[in-house]
């Protein structure tokens, strides 16, 4: 059911004649470690190895693949970005000890050290395999990339049943979180959580700074993050010296954060419009002026190229928003992005 909407979408696509991305053309085996909280369903389905109810600590390797569409194929050259991660499928999952897995990543992540990425709501084991691997690609993260998945449970109407999944998961955050740090070194690691994933990252900083603070972490890096943006505001003098930087990325037209605000009656951290000027030693990338790369605004991390271009600037050339290509200074922690395009 999923590859056939896919397909109807992409068809439809064709009638339109878009101008075919190059980047939807490089994906075609992507291969990561991830370590996980999720509990094992005997399912012989890889993409359902594991499942949203909670568990102990396991780690192993997730390969993605595209699909083969045979004589299809030249639909998925001319899919619009939102539809990539429907051609992909979950091919195979190797369970190893979470010491293994990081033993590898040390010899595979070279002088930079691994980049710790946490998901947000609404990802069950299969989406969150084909959304990690499309984030390494864009972000261009290949060897130095570890997956955290936490146990939500894939399921719309199961927000605040993913919320208390994720608090009960941010013991193991913070100490997989230190682990890194000690094994890789200072200003070696760094974390990124996207939506709510972004709220278990500030909050398992928030423990690592109270327990260590002379742990030093690389760039911390929050992607339409649903954060209550006040208690971000408190709780920010306490995570910041423990980083290098710490960059959020916000934009207009978000629509999973505007119904979290509504939920919570307080505005999104991921939202643009908010006063960043009290966020001091922050950088903001707001990126209202770039093209929507899907129907809810809030992907922007796995479609954009653009996003995908800036997040490689600031993980692997360690460049601030000043010195990155695209970002226009709007104050004095507020950049846009694509503002002169």
């Amino acid at each position: 059911m999923r590859l056939a909407v896919a397909l109807l979408g992409v068809s439809a696509v064709i009638c339109a004649a878009p101008v075919p991305s190059s980047a939807q053309t490089e994906v075609k085996t992507v291969e990561f470690p991830f370590v996980t909280l999720r509990n094992r369903t005997g399912s012989d389905d890889p993409a359902e190895y594991y499942g949203g109810a909670r568990s102990d600590l396991k780690a192993g390797r997730c390969r993605v693949e595209e699909l083969d569409l045979g004589v299809l194929a030249p639909l998925a050259d001319v899919a619009p970005n939102f539809l990539r991660e429907e051609l992909l499928q979950v091919v195979e999952v190797q369970e190893a000890a979470p010491a293994e897995i990081l033993d590898r990543l040390q010899q595979t992540a070279g002088g930079r050290g691994p980049a710790l990425y946490v998901h947000g709501y609404y990802i069950d084991f299969g989406k969150g395999c084909r959304r990690a691997a499309l984030l390494q690609q864009n972000a261009d993260l290949a060897e130095r990339f570890l997956w955290f998945s936490w146990p939500s449970d894939g399921a719309a109407a199961y927000y605040t049943h993913d919320e208390a999944d994720l608090y009960w998961s941010l013991p193991d955050l913070a100490q997989m979180i230190l682990k890194l740090e000690r094994r890789f070194g200072p200003g070696k690691v760094d974390v990124i959580g996207h939506s709510l994933g972004a709220r278990g990252v500030m909050l398992a900083l928030a423990e690592v700074a109270n327990r260590h603070p002379d742990t030093r972490l690389g760039h911390v890096v929050l992607l339409a993050p649903d954060v209550d943006f006040a208690i971000f505001e408190r709780i920010l003098p306490r995570i910041r010296p423990i980083a290098q930087s710490l960059t959020v990325y916000v934009t207009s037209g978000d629509r999973p954060l505007a119904l979290s605000a509504q939920l919570h009656g307080y505005p999104r951290l991921g939202e643009a419009g908010n006063d960043v000027s009290r966020l001091a030693g922050v950088e903001v990338i707001d990126l209202s002026a770039l093209p929507s790369e899907g129907p809810t605004g809030h992907l922007y991390h796995i479609y954009s190229p653009a996003v995908g271009a800036d997040l490689q600037q600031l993980l692997n050339r360690d460049l601030p928003a000043a010195a990155r290509s695209g970002t226009v200074q709007q104050g004095d922690t507020l950049w846009h992005l694509g503002a002169g395009e």
